[in-house]
């Protein structure tokens, strides 16, 4: 089945804990990008689930559940417009 739904997750994670996250990142499937970045956040991950309840489910039983990881921010894409340098057409 295809994945349809893309998620931009923004984390917060313990300073000490950065590798262990990132790494318990890397092994979910469903983890398309990982991100260590300045700013806000600590780490931004690009997903790819099913469906909106496939990624709660992820969330909730996976990605709250690694050590180190405090808080999180999540954006539902609804629409690509440009994708990899090139216009997204209908």
């Amino acid at each position: 089945m295809p994945r349809d739904v893309r998620v931009f997750l923004n984390l917060f994670v313990e300073s000490k804990e950065i590798d262990h996250v990132t790494e318990a990142l890397v092994k979910l499937p469903e983890v398309v990008d990982v991100y260590e970045v300045t700013g806000e956040y600590d780490i931004v991950v690009i997903l790819k689930v099913d469906n909106i309840l496939g990624f709660r489910e992820l969330l909730k039983n996976k990605v709250l559940k690694i050590s180190g990881v405090k808080s999180t921010v999540s954006s539902v894409v609804l629409y690509t417009h440009k994708h990899e340098g090139k216009p997204v057409s209908e």
